[in-house]
């Protein structure tokens, strides 16, 4: 039905994380219609990204410099350690502006069903950075999902016998929602999680 090149450019797309069929092709359509400039601006960008981005050496956060901008800025809470899953979970704490200390991203969460147990994650490396700088709290900002709190369980368990304040962000009722909408689970949160007025 599809020219072989498009049909391989809708196999590659559909290669990626969330691209089903009707969205490859989509994407596929797209990029034909877009400017030969666009479209080799998108694939050097892609190349720039896998040669240049690296993990940094001491949050494992996505950075193209070493040690990353959030690790070397002094203006930042030197004090506080928000851990977090993914690099994703950082940006979108960043884009809060909430924030202010330094992050560790683990690279994943506890899940037996996909094989990942705590010596796939990066906790060796937390605990090493625990004992060689001088945290006062550590925030556990893992999603509340079965993952999640296995993992919170477990870092709990390693943390708390340094004398390290441990915290976790609430969760509960996104601004906004109406109550009626909301699960048991996530009201059940939002009680744990009240604070006074």
């Amino acid at each position: 039905m599809y020219a072989e090149t498009l049909r391989n450019l809708i196999d590659e797309l559909q290669r990626l994380p969330g691209i089903g069929p009707k969205s490859a092709q989509r994407l596929a359509f797209y990029i034909l219609r877009s400017s030969r400039d666009d479209v080799h601006r998108l694939a050097q960008a892609m190349i720039a990204a896998k040669d240049n981005l690296k993990y940094c050496s001491s949050c494992f956060n996505i950075t193209d410099v070493n040690p990353c901008e959030i690790c070397t800025n002094e203006s930042r809470d030197q004090e506080v350690l928000c851990v977090v899953a993914e690099p994703k979970d950082l940006m979108a704490i960043e884009r809060s502006r909430e924030f202010k200390g330094k992050y560790h991203v683990l690279g994943g969460m506890i899940s037996p069903l996909d094989d990942l147990g705590p010596e796939n994650l990066r906790i060796l490396e937390l605990m090493k950075r625990l004992q060689r700088e001088n945290f006062k709290e550590i925030v556990l900002a893992l999603s509340p999902t079965t993952e999640g709190e296995a993992t919170n369980i477990y870092l709990t368990k390693l943390i708390k016998p340094l004398g390290i304040k441990l915290t976790r962000v609430a969760y509960g009722l996104p601004i906004g929602a109406d109550m009626d909408y909301a699960d048991e689970a996530t009201l059940s949160k939002a009680f744990e999680g009240r604070r006074e007025v």
